[in-house]
């Protein structure tokens, strides 16, 4: 029976190895082609910030697929259909923005993982259940396997439930959100704040306890983060990449312009 195609980043996770990300606002399939060939593990697609419809994601997640690269897609927080469309796409996995307490961690496994784990809805005739040529049950239990769920930290409302988190069927990794955190906590932008690094610390360790994987940004460093413990690190955005490259341009040429 053919299968649709393991995920790369949770393949790694479970042999112990680290994995890299790069994040995108723009809607280009081609400059996740870009970032696949240069062998990043996962693309980082937006639907939190970026006005990005579904045919552009579908693209997306196509182009990554094509060279063996992982597609997470952060959703919009609304109905379950949010949450699961972009697995239909057959993205290898969603992010959820802002979770803020235990109730709602389990409400989205319950919404995103198949029997016996959840109950999502079924459907099977798009690109994860390889349009129905999957067989049913092995469609489910191949989904609950190699399906990332992934829910953000970004806020203190859920520490207080973090080990309960944790613990939650169905959810594969934190994520630590430091920007979003820094304004919660009243002191925005200011990343080096020791309540900001304590966080960071506790999540990480919080979720290697239940066995769970951690992520977040390459903040302070790539390194620091690593070093710290963390399993998945964006390591860098398109917007970010192009405003360097044209600064860098602009610099060698100002002494001829201005």
């Amino acid at each position: 029976m053919k299968l649709p195609r393991t995920s790369r980043v949770l393949d790694k996770l479970r042999a112990g190895m680290k994995t890299t990300c790069f994040k995108f606002n723009l809607g280009s399939h081609r400059a996740v082609e870009m970032a696949a060939l240069c062998g990043v593990d996962c693309v980082w697609l937006c639907q939190e910030h970026v006005p990005t419809d579904y045919a552009v994601v579908e693209a997306q997640v196509m182009a990554a697929k094509m060279h063996d690269v992982d597609s997470i897609v952060r959703v919009q927080k609304g109905c379950y259909s949010d949450y699961i469309l972009p697995l239909e796409l057959d993205a290898t996995g969603i992010m959820v923005p802002h979770l803020m307490s235990l109730e709602e961690a389990r409400e989205i496994a319950h919404q995103t993982r198949f029997a016996p784990i959840g109950l999502r809805p079924v459907d099977g005739g798009n690109a994860d259940g390889l349009y129905c040529m999957l067989d049913f049950k092995e469609y489910l239990r191949f989904a609950n396997a190699n399906r990332m769920v992934i829910v953000q930290i970004e806020d203190p409302e859920p520490l207080s439930e973090l080990d309960q988190i944790c613990q939650v069927a169905g959810i594969d990794m934190l994520f630590f959100g430091p920007g979003d955190f820094s304004q919660a906590i009243g002191h925005p932008g200011e990343f080096a704040h020791p309540e900001i690094a304590r966080v960071r610390r506790l999540v990480v360790e919080t979720a290697h306890k239940y066995g769970k994987f951690a992520g977040t940004v390459a903040s302070p460093s790539i390194a620091e983060v690593f070093g710290e413990g963390y399993d998945f690190v964006n390591c860098g955005s398109d917007v970010g990449a192009m405003i360097s490259a044209v600064n860098a341009g602009l610099a060698q040429a100002a002494p001829f312009c201005n």
